[in-house]
């Protein structure tokens, strides 16, 4: 009887428990079995593993096998245990050290040649080895991926023989190159290709300097689409800190691409998605839309069409900027720091107000789409905005709107503001914090308490305002919020008008 252990991050989350890969070797008939609630793709390796140990010329022992993935309550999914179940079976069968093993962390799926197929999450799994201070052994391709997370000791390798040959100190693995994202990124369509909207231009602005939710409503073609596309060449770029977090949520769904590494993400779900592709879900928890559009945009066009379980699901995420995700074997935390951005019709057919009466809908159909958005949800988005058709004399007149380049700079200059005083956009600032770093003069004071009876704002809506307000001053580089700030964020938080 012989045993070994070997470790395995299984992260199906940012941070997770380690998986010891405990591999007992016992007298009796041969078997190959794995306990510790694996998946099917787990159940799979004991053939992947059996025809890799043969392939590479080693021993398969001839004798009961148990590979035990600690801990039990903790479900396993995906191909990444191949090695570390591997090595188990080599240490304890006396063919290499179980000492070689200390202090490296293992992953990689294992082809029946023996060679290593890349696996998910290998930049989540590298920023967990760097926090326990352990090397992380990764097939090449996911090792140039992990090589992103600075000071993280990551060694890359081909194949099973190539690991085995570290171990036994005949030929070291080296450490992978971070990847090239070769070409720059395509560069997000310009603000100046928006013709008129002067009044939308300036909102967009706002929200990109604070980071706040908006949502647009409007007519068919009058250009809400074009503005959130163009929302993402406003915003300041990303630090090293929120790459890091993007990409990995980005890894551990397996959509990670390395020229897109510092880009904000832009999500745009189709109406059609179900409350867990929006929120995470799936028997092991993976990612939802709004976790991958951490650190970056969620548009959601037409979004009265989005079911309602999906648009409630984003209630709490907007507020906390995390998602629990809960299943029967176990609860997983995805970071969802996101700018939600969403776009409407007035009504069903979409062209209520229209001057020329194309409208016939009727106030009780209106009134049932309008209301698909419910209270709590709109209480949560920070400004509200009508985009009107665009006249024809703008639409096709030279284009002369000021290029995204120079909102930029404006949005930046705001930004650093905000990050001097309170190291946040202050979309982000809390109830404590909105007393400390959003005072405003006696005059908007006044203005504000009026404007709060006459539209009948909660607790939660006053401080979206007040937060939308201090933007608008960091804009405008004002210390205090004065009148003019408070005006204007009352106007945009007036809300969606009369449905007849």
């Amino acid at each position: 009887m012989a045993l070994a252990s070997v470790n395995s991050r299984a992260l199906d989350g940012i941070s997770a428990p380690d998986v010891a890969v405990e591999v007992h070797l016992g007298n009796g008939l041969p078997a190959f079995s794995l306990v510790g609630l694996p998946e099917a793709e787990v159940r799979e390796a004991r053939d992947r593993v059996r025809a890799a140990l043969n392939t590479c010329g080693f021993e398969f022992p001839q004798r009961r096998i148990t590979a035990n993935l600690a801990p039990a309550d903790l479900p396993k999914e995906g191909g990444r245990f191949d090695l570390p179940i591997a090595l188990g079976i080599l240490a304890a069968s006396g063919q290499i050290r179980a000492d070689a093993l200390k202090g490296l962390e293992f992953a990689g799926e294992l082809s029946l040649d023996g060679s290593l197929r890349p696996v998910r999450g290998a930049l989540a799994m590298a920023l967990a080895a760097r926090r326990a201070g352990r090397t992380l052994v990764l097939p090449v391709e996911s090792a140039a991926e992990a090589a992103l997370a600075p000071q993280a000791e990551v060694l890359a390798a081909d194949s099973l023989l190539q690991v085995v040959a570290h171990l036994v100190g005949s030929q070291s693995l080296a450490a992978p190159v971070s990847p090239d994202p070769g070409k720059a990124p395509e560069p997000w369509p310009d603000l100046a290709e928006v013709r008129g909207q002067g009044a939308a231009k300036r909102v967009l602005e706002i929200a990109a300097a604070g980071r706040h939710s908006l949502l647009m409503f409007g007519p068919p073609g009058s250009g809400k689409s074009m503005l959130a596309q163009r929302l993402p060449g406003l915003l300041p770029p990303m630090d090293e800190e929120e790459a890091l977090a993007s990409a990995s949520v980005l890894s551990l769904a397996g959509g990670f691409n390395a020229s897109a590494w510092g880009r904000r993400p832009f999500r745009s779900p189709h109406h059609s998605a179900s409350p867990a592709a929006m929120v995470g879900g799936g028997g092991s928890p993976r990612p939802g839309e709004i976790s991958l559009a951490h650190n970056g945009l969620l548009f959601l066009d037409e979004l009265p069409e989005f079911d309602r379980r999906v648009l409630e699901s984003l209630r709490e995420p907007l507020e906390t900027g995390v998602i629990a995700v809960s299943r029967v074997a176990r609860q997983v935390d995805f970071p969802a720091r996101f700018q939600l951005i969403a776009a409407m019709n007035p009504c069903p057919c979409g062209f209520h107000g229209d001057p020329r009466g194309r409208c016939r809908c009727t106030p009780d159909r209106i009134a049932r789409y309008r209301g698909r958005l419910s209270g709590p949800l709109l209480d949560r988005i920070d400004m509200l905005i009508e985009v009107a058709a665009v006249e024809s004399n703008a639409l096709h007149g030279p284009a002369s709107g000021e290029p995204s380049a120079s909102v930029r700079e404006r949005v930046m200059q705001a930004f650093a503001l905000q990050q001097a005083r309170q190291h946040k956009p202050n979309a982000w600032l809390g109830a404590a914090e909105i007393d400390t770093h959003c005072a405003a003069e006696p005059a908007a004071t006044q203005l504000l308490a009026k404007a709060s009876v006459k539209l009948g704002l909660s607790a939660r809506g006053t401080h979206r305002l007040l937060r939308v307000a201090r933007t608008i001053a960091d804009l405008a580089a004002r210390p205090l919020i004065g009148v003019a700030e408070m005006s204007e964020a009352i106007q945009l938080r007036r809300g969606l008008p009369e449905s007849a």
